[in-house]
């Protein structure tokens, strides 16, 4: 999965320089983008995912399949739970800085909330919150973004 991200995120920034998209732009997509993860934390689908993927044995009791082939299908429909609870809070990553280890940290920390503690769902709604806050913000100050970079500023390869 690192090689995918690693290549979306060079992907998106050789086709931001390709179109001449401006370091305020790209950070208001970012921040959009982040306004989006914030919205999925507080939809239903996220309540759904949340809660088949925080209580495995209750999955496993209502879901049991025989055999080999049940026991993959079983694998790979809670995995698409857990996937679909917290795929968002990955792209997050994407404007926050995908080498950025304070982002990594708090997305952690965060998912592991989320996934163990009593009070998880709710922490899902108040980060939601925060996101479509800081999202709004970076809409209007794009430099609020910590991936943010000055016109003239160079970047490193």
């Amino acid at each position: 999965m690192g090689v995918v991200a690693f290549a979306g995120a060079a992907g998106a920034e050789m086709l931001a320089g390709h179109v001449g998209l401006s370091t305020a732009a790209a950070a208001r997509i970012g921040g959009a983008l982040l306004m989006i993860a914030g919205a999925y934390q507080l939809s239903p689908l996220k309540d759904l995912c949340l809660a088949k993927c925080r209580t495995p044995i209750g999955f496993i009791l209502t879901s049991w399949r025989d055999g080999y082939w049940g026991a993959v299908r079983m694998g790979l429909e809670h995995g698409l739970f857990c996937l679909g609870c917290c795929w968002l809070l990955f792209f997050a990553l994407f404007p926050l800085g995908i080498m950025n280890v304070a982002a990594m940290a708090v997305v952690t920390l965060l998912i592991f909330a989320e996934k163990t503690l009593p009070s998880g769902d709710r922490i899902a709604k108040v980060s939601g919150v925060a996101m479509l806050l800081y999202g709004a913000a970076v809409l209007v100050f794009p430099q609020a973004l910590p991936t943010f970079q000055p016109a003239g500023a160079m970047m490193m390869n």
